[in-house]
């Protein structure tokens, strides 16, 4: 594909979506000693929604989490809540103007403090009878009645951090983060706690923005997941959307497994592989000014590949693993391009045998070819 295809914008968000915007940060930009941390980063909540950033450690997520609460101050940029201007270049509200509620990974309750002190400690504006009562609430909201004498160190992990949610719920914030707040419990735990989060913002219309490095629970808690990528918000989209529609190569490499094949443009919407013909999806049509013997990359998830004993496409088992429900079975080709299928686990192959298989695409992602 020549240089100078022109590129236009991917998925254009719908025309209304700043209108519907409850929180928005502009033009965000962050540094430390002239290096840069975070570079243009645009992106919308509306009221009610969950968004998450998702990327690897040292991408900047937790810096523009602790921007937007005030502990961080962008060198560009702008956030809005509502109406409320946070911050912008020369006029920035102090935290704790900001009507914006935070949860770390680390609990950070106070040791000497019950269940119920530790929540009533950010309800010291109301009167006392007021505040017991939003304080009883909240426990009551996530789920520890009964635990409001309880010390930090006589509750487990996974009721800490109910605990460390329901303080910074109390005062009823416009705007929830939560920083990695579920990293350090085991995976049964922090998938349970991660559907309850969900179910309580959204029964309550909380807005949140949550940072985390696993893709399961950012798929399992948000609306709209964003993909951060060396400083830059790579893809700001549905979770549906991000997995099954990235943006570019790098974005599908990092979210969900994927192997990419070889192929070439058959006419303007058409793209030929070793294992078909298929049509390309519009959203990457309207990306990349694809012509007729473009070489191209074509994104082939593991759910995209079905085991069927009776088709007459094969491939052979290179590699095998198994995952208890399924398993996830590395496939090459007869011209030693590879696949990733996603199998029944009773359908239990050894390595070299070869297997039928059919495809079934929904979204035929197309990348022009690095060659």
């Amino acid at each position: 594909m020549s240089k100078n295809k022109s590129q236009q914008a991917f998925a254009p968000a719908p025309e209304n979506e700043q209108d519907d915007a409850f929180f928005r940060a502009s033009g965000i930009a962050v540094g430390y000693n002239g290096r840069p941390v975070l570079a243009g980063i645009n992106l919308v909540l509306a009221r009610g929604e969950i968004g998450c950033l998702l990327g690897p450690s040292g991408c900047g997520k937790s810096t523009l989490l602790r921007s937007i609460a005030g502990f961080e101050t962008p060198q560009d940029g702008e956030f809005f809540l509502g109406e409320r201007c946070l911050y912008r270049h020369g006029a920035e509200l102090p935290p704790e103007q900001r009507n914006v509620g935070m949860v770390f990974q680390e609990h950070s309750l106070f040791p000497h403090l019950d269940a119920l002190r530790n929540i009533l400690f950010g309800l010291h504006r109301l009167p006392s009878g007021e505040a017991r009562e939003r304080a009883m609430h909240w426990l009551a909201q996530v789920g520890l009645v009964g635990r409001e004498r309880a010390m930090p160190h006589e509750l487990s992990g996974g009721e800490q951090q109910r605990v460390a949610l329901a303080r910074a719920l109390a005062p009823e914030p416009a705007l929830m983060l939560l920083d990695e707040p579920f990293a350090s419990l085991d995976l049964d735990l922090r998938e349970k706690l991660g559907r309850d989060v969900r179910a309580l913002f959204k029964a309550n219309n909380t807005t949140a923005l949550l940072v985390t490095h696993d893709q399961q629970e950012a798929f399992a808690i948000a609306d709209k997941v964003g993909v951060l990528q060396q400083g830059e918000l790579a893809q700001w989209d549905e979770a549906y959307r991000i997995y099954h529609q990235p943006r570019n190569q790098s974005v599908a490499n990092f979210v969900g497994k994927s192997r990419f094949l070889r192929g070439e443009v058959v006419d303007e919407a058409r793209v030929r592989t070793i294992i078909g013909s298929f049509d390309i999806d519009s959203a990457y049509l309207r990306q990349y000014n694809f012509s007729v013997g473009d070489k191209v990359q074509v994104l082939l998830r593991p759910d995209d590949v079905l085991h069927d004993d009776h088709s007459v496409l094969q491939a052979r088992v290179v590699a095998r693993l198994f995952r208890g429900a399924q398993f996830l079975y590395t496939l090459e080709m007869e011209n030693g391009e590879q696949l990733l299928a996603l199998v029944p686990s009773h359908h239990d192959h050894a390595i070299d045998e070869s297997i039928g298989i059919r495809l079934e695409i929904d979204h035929v992602v197309v990348f022009p070819s690095p060659d």
